[in-house]
């Protein structure tokens, strides 16, 4: 019993030996088949990073303004007798836009104006009389304080009169009409809202780091998405008097034309300052970085030697980047000018990938 038992193991060692020995023997006749295998060679697009000349931009969000604009409202109550425009229109400084009854007024006008006809004539007969001596110097003070006060009671009924005549203080673009014929109107009332669009003031703040790096007549540029396929031009206007003490921030005015009046007063958009100074910056395409949790990275394409022959090898370069403008990224380290970067096809490479720079024909 014993004996058949030892006999069972040995057969059994002997079985499990040849299955293992053989997947040992498979395994290492793979790997030396795969040893010898030429490595697959990735075709990927490649740029060399190059220097350019840039100006220094400072970014900023503002705000777009009109350099005239308010909120139309009368000064004395009354009804609605007229209104004589149309929203949404551009009107003229000085059109009359509403009139509010001035019926009352238009009578007292006509007696004030009575009244003064009277004092003038009362003044020019007491100078007669003067003349002859047959008037005293105390009548004439008193026919001329009469004629100078109607003259004032006319300039006032006249004043009134013109601020029921509601006219356009300036030129500009009317809102949404906000009141109907016949509606009772108290001071303040809002009627129609008026704005001038060209040009328009662009308001922004810059940190108190910035301030000495703009001044009045610094070139800007303002984007938005408003308007996404246009770069509005303009200069800085004014500065703030002093740094806000919460934020650190100082408020910057800029004027930027508007010729065509495609903005508008209220729409925010991205503000570049332009420095009119210049520097040299290394860069490279944006679509060359990729990113892992050390940070940037690229692939840069380096020259070795395998077999013999010549060969491209993609290895990573870790970098430290800059800003990033038209499409190109500054690169504050990691790359020197003329070192080959590639931009397209990094997914499917890692370190030590063996490339080729792809042509027109390639493609």
């Amino acid at each position: 019993m014993k004996k058949a038992f030892i006999i069972v193991i040995i057969v059994l060692l002997i079985v499990f030996g040849g299955i293992f020995g053989f997947k040992i023997f498979v395994n290492e006749k793979i790997s030396e088949a795969m040893a010898h295998m030429p490595k697959p060679v990735m075709t990927v697009s490649a740029t060399a990073a190059k220097t350019e000349l840039w100006h220094p931009r400072l970014q900023a969000i503002a705000s777009l303004a009109a350099v005239q604009g308010v909120e139309i409202t009368p000064q004395i109550a009354g009804n609605v007798t007229a209104i004589h425009f149309h929203s949404g229109h551009y009107v003229q400084a000085g059109t009359v836009l509403v009139q509010i009854d001035d019926s009352n007024q238009l009578a007292q006008l006509a007696s004030d104006e009575a009244q003064l006809r009277l004092a003038q004539i009362n003044l020019h007969r007491t100078h007669e009389l003067i003349a002859t001596k047959a008037a005293s110097q105390s009548q004439l003070d008193s026919a001329v304080a009469t004629y100078q006060s109607s003259v004032a009671t006319l300039k006032n009924i006249r004043a009134t009169l013109n601020k029921l005549a509601i006219r356009a203080p300036f030129s500009g673009y009317l809102g949404i009409r906000q009141v109907n014929i016949g509606q009772y109107l108290t001071p303040g009332t809002k009627i129609v809202d008026l704005q001038s669009w060209d040009p328009l003031h662009a308001n922004f703040t810059l940190p108190q780091s910035e301030l000495r790096d703009i001044h009045v007549g610094t070139l800007v540029q303002v984007e938005t998405n408003a308007r996404p396929d246009q770069i509005f031009d303009g200069k800085v206007t004014a500065l703030g008097a002093s740094v806000n003490s919460a934020t650190r921030q100082i408020e910057v005015q800029a004027t930027i034309a508007n010729p065509q009046g495609v903005l508008r007063p209220g729409l925010f958009g991205e503000l570049t300052v332009i420095r009119n100074i210049e520097e040299k910056v290394l860069t490279v395409p944006v679509s060359a970085l990729s990113y892992n949790t050390f940070g940037n990275y690229v692939y840069v394409i380096k020259k070795a030697t395998q077999d013999g022959k010549t060969v491209a090898v993609a290895h990573q370069q870790v970098i430290k980047t800059g800003k990033e403008r038209n499409g190109q990224v500054s690169i504050v380290s990691g790359l020197k000018a003329g070192d080959m970067v590639i931009t397209a096809g990094q997914v499917k490479l890692v370190d030590g990938s063996l490339v080729k720079i792809s042509t027109e024909k390639d493609a």
